[in-house]
């Protein structure tokens, strides 16, 4: 794939903060950074507290003691303030951001039949669109930006603290190898060798989480979807009594989730016996370090508190990667899916747009005209060598031929849907043709809603002659009642519903595949009786030789 159509994590992050709503994003950022850089603000006011107030424990001094529990209140409820909007205004700007993302991708997903190209051409169910949009998206913008708060937070404790720290350490005195040595700041050195030591232990043990959770996701996905399609197929599998083997299959894709699971789950271990030990020592590590001086009487025990509890948020600003390893690896396992997901989409669309060269489209013509027109499938394997065809206005014309030779292939062709075709195609205005697949789409609605699609809801008096003609009459009582009508109705209904549309909407051009094939010949004969009324153009693709009566010329392939 070409490098412009590769996504890039920086593209990902980064295009809604140059998009139309650039200003209120970093607005709300701003104001999230400033509320956590007042929390952080405040708790260098709690490590001033807790010199003075262990110090007054020390000291019994009871008017400082309670003009310190007072002190504390006041910070305390600061603090709480600043983190709680800073919080809220991170999941309303997440939720702002996952608003703008889903629609990006809905469009480009939507656009120019994206979604019927991914599956059509890669064979697959382009790496489960479904998730990607409505889960990936979702996790992507909320840990994004709970980790790039997280490292604000951080960045933020360490230039607060750290000079707060250097100042409380006195300078180290020591031998090595006969010389001696004076270490300025050595608390902050030391933080800064048990943070780095720990963080790149931590990377080296927890490093393949991302694989493993990117993989996790797949593989769950797989086994939601044939759950899904097993609801989708249901009358067909119970005709055949399969669903002992079904249940086969999709344990066997649930197991293959498991296996994954597990691996993580040990990699998960690993990772807590590092973190949990390296917090628990990190609790008592300042007080080691601080100890001699105390015991010496340099400090007070206010100024212990004081070292432990700087230090401690120094190591633990310094560790922001070890205590959110886990997170981060989740983080870009999401967004490893997401760029694999644009990036499927837009090497398809590129080489859409590559095969699309060689087939000329010229629109506004008054009849269909097809001129040495080669159609192949996406491998690059031959359907239909050398066509050329010309069709009137309101001629009637079906196409007979072996199945699997390109007959339906055609179609998707003349429909803009199928770019691997070469040569010339004259073709009228596309608002003036309607093309009906074998197993047409009923939207979840309304029965008026599925019957209207893709325009709007047309009236009783308009819809209840048109039922009554294609024989749905007995669902005249249903037009207003919601369902998913590709499970209510049974193929055969599907198709009168696919006719009712036809004789709604009268197109110029009328293009039908295999359209009454679950229909008994009198109701096939019936319907496309109606059709000899219409000015249209009709181009028909059956086998049954029933049909061509109706027809006025038959175009083997």
């Amino acid at each position: 794939m070409d490098k412009q159509y590769r996504c890039s994590l920086s593209r990902l992050l980064f295009s809604y903060w140059k998009g139309e709503e650039k200003k209120r994003a970093w607005g709300m950022a701003i104001t999230i950074a400033a509320l956590t850089v007042a929390a952080v603000y405040m708790t260098l006011l709690l490590n001033d507290w807790f010199n003075s107030f262990y110090s007054a424990l020390q000291n019994y001094d009871q008017q400082a003691i309670y003009h310190g529990l007072i002190q504390f209140t006041g910070y305390a409820f600061a603090y709480i303030a600043f983190a709680v909007y800073a919080d809220y205004l991170q999941q309303r700007l997440a939720l702002r951001w996952r608003c703008w993302m889903t629609e990006k991708y809905l469009a480009q997903w939507t656009a120019g039949d994206m979604y019927y190209r991914m599956e059509a051409f890669s064979g697959g169910r382009g790496d489960n669109p479904d998730q990607r949009i409505s889960e990936d998206i979702d996790s992507f913008t909320s840990q994004s930006l709970s980790l790039m708060q997280g490292l604000l937070q951080a960045v933020t404790t360490i230039v607060c603290f750290i000079v707060v720290l250097w100042n409380l350490s006195e300078i180290l005195t020591f031998t090595l190898w006969g010389y001696i040595f004076h270490l300025e700041g050595y608390l902050v050195w030391t933080a800064l060798l048990y943070s780095v030591a720990g963080t790149w232990v931590t990377h080296q043990v927890g490093k393949k989480l991302i694989a493993l959770n990117y993989e996790q996701q797949k593989r769950e996905a797989n086994f939601r979807f044939g759950m899904m399609r097993l609801r989708d197929t249901a009358e067909s599998v119970a005709f055949y009594h399969g669903g002992g083997r079904e249940k086969e299959t999709l344990f066997s894709r649930f197991l293959q989730a498991v296996s994954n699971q597990y691996m993580i789950i040990r990699k998960n271990k690993q990772l807590s016996w590092l973190t949990s030990s390296y917090g628990q020592i990190a609790i008592i590590f300042p007080f080691v370090v601080a100890a001699p001086r105390y015991l010496t009487r340099k400090i007070s025990l206010g100024g212990l508190m004081q070292i432990a509890n700087c230090f401690g948020k120094v190591q633990d600003s310094l560790s922001y990667l070890v205590n959110a390893y886990t997170g981060i690896a989740a983080w870009k396992a999401c967004a490893d899916r997401l760029c694999s997901f644009t990036d499927h989409m837009e090497g398809i669309q590129e080489a859409a747009r590559v095969a699309s060269k060689r087939l000329k489209i010229v629109r506004g013509g008054q009849g269909v005209s097809l001129s040495h027109v080669k159609v192949s499938l996406p491998d690059g394997r031959v359907l239909i060598p050398d066509l050329s065809l010309a069709l009137q206005p309101g001629e009637k014309v079906i196409i007979h031929g072996p199945s699997g030779v390109g007959k339906s292939t055609l179609l998707r062709v003349l429909a803009g849907l199928w770019p691997f075709a070469e040569g010339k195609l004259q073709l009228p205005e596309e608002k003036t043709m309607l093309f009906i697949p074998q197993k047409p789409y009923l939207p979840f609605g309304t029965l008026r809603h599925a019957l209207s699609y893709p325009r709007q809801d047309a009236e009783d008096k308009v819809l209840l002659p048109l039922m009554k003609q294609c024989r749905m009459e007995k669902h005249v009582n249903q037009l207003d009642k919601e369902g998913d009508w590709m499970q209510v109705f049974s193929l055969g209904e599907q198709q009168k519903a696919a006719f009712v549309r036809i004789l709604l909407q009268r197109p110029a051009w009328l293009f039908l595949d295999e359209a009454s094939s679950a229909m008994d010949e009198e109701t096939e004969a019936a319907l496309y009786g109606l059709l000899a009324h219409l000015p249209s153009a009709v181009i028909s693709v059956g086998h049954r030789s029933t049909l061509d009566k109706f027809h006025e010329r038959i175009l083997n392939i």
